[in-house]
């Protein structure tokens, strides 16, 4: 398959396609997913967003990667919803470093009718900082979905973690079809899709391409596709799984770049364990999103101050918004970037 034929936008893969573009030889296949990245993306910019653990702890879901699972040990302190000021706060800190999107996330199956006053009020003071607004809340109904877009939320990640036919070994509290259908919920409300997966879970080749198929064959691509590295957290049954090759990690990277054209496709959970090396294979492979900062809910990521530092040597600049695309704006966000050198703690949600 050319480069070419592959950067159309489709909605019909099959799996024989898909493990076809997973088994080429790998210079073939980075060079064909930086082919397609190039025609819709500029190449040297990055996505830059910043997450917030909002509510943390005690969830009720038993999915196995998960330390914020209320079935497993892990040493994690349970922790109420954040006041609305502080997470305005974190996102006004975010913002002045470089973000141009604050995500939000809370660790719930859903949000409850008490609660969501009070993320809506969250939504509508993050949008008003001028930052893109996105959460994390777990299962929707259509009412809540559209209460949120009313707000001015953005996106809605709810990821699909991994194929339908090995979700089963990995959650039991919630359905793929449950998930499937609060995407649904979020793009008939208008809002965009933040839809991804976890790899390292002890899945196999078909379930990496299973996953990729069920969100590139969506009725439209998620403008966002977090890709995952399982983060092993001692506590979870997932904690002695073997670790990603890191060239399988990048193989679906690529892969996700040729069958998602013009989707974001964001290096997450997982960086602090790859090297400059395999980030830079990330970003060649068409990777143009990344969180950054020092958490990721309650994991680690890279600090601030080395992602900084890193862009500069790839000559990787922060895309900004559309919405605000003026030279002076740009000149900001990477004077702030190049300023910046304390590793604060955006996402304490205890403070």
């Amino acid at each position: 398959m050319s480069a070419t034929a592959a950067s159309v936008t489709r909605h019909d893969w099959t799996l024989a396609e898909v493990k076809a573009l997973f088994t080429q030889p790998f210079n073939d296949l980075l060079f064909q997913a930086q082919t397609v990245h190039r025609q819709h993306f500029d190449a040297n910019r990055v996505q830059v967003s910043t997450l917030l653990s909002i509510k943390t702890g005690a969830c009720p879901e038993d999915c196995k990667y998960c330390p914020q699972s209320g079935h497993y040990n892990t040493g994690l302190d349970k922790e109420k919803l954040m006041e609305v000021q502080k997470v305005l706060e974190a996102a006004a800190e975010a913002k002045a470093i470089g973000s141009t999107r604050f995500c939000m996330g809370a660790a719930w199956k859903h949000p409850s009718a008490k609660d969501m006053p009070y993320v809506l009020k969250m939504v509508e003071g993050v949008k008003a900082l001028g930052l893109e607004t996105c959460m994390t809340l777990g299962k929707l109904d259509q009412e809540q979905t559209q209460a949120l877009a009313a707000a001015g939320l953005d996106y809605y990640n709810h990821n699909l973690d991994t194929s339908p036919e090995y979700y089963g070994n990995i959650i039991t509290t919630r359905t793929y079809a449950e998930r499937l259908e609060t995407l649904s919920y979020v793009r008939e409300a208008g809002m965009k899709i933040c839809s991804g997966g976890i790899l390292g879970m002890g899945e196999s080749l078909d379930d990496r391409a299973g996953l990729l198929i069920q969100l590139a064959n969506l009725p439209e691509h998620p403008e966002s596709v977090p890709i995952n590295m399982l983060v092993k957290v001692k506590g979870t049954p997932l904690a002695e799984e073997q670790d990603v090759d890191p060239f399988d990690f990048i193989r679906m990277l690529a892969v996700a770049r040729i069958m998602m054209p013009k989707s974001h496709v964001r290096l997450s959970a997982g960086r602090e364990q790859m090297n400059e090396q395999m980030q830079a294979l990330a970003f060649l492979a068409g990777a143009n999103s990344i969180f950054y900062g020092e958490k990721l809910l309650t994991t680690a990521n890279p600090q601030a101050d080395k992602d900084m530092q890193l862009f500069a040597r790839l000559g990787i600049q922060p895309e900004e918004r559309h919405e605000h695309a003026d030279e002076v704006h740009q000149a900001a966000i990477e004077q702030a970037l190049i300023e910046q050198r304390d590793s604060k703690l955006f996402y304490n949600a205890a403070v």
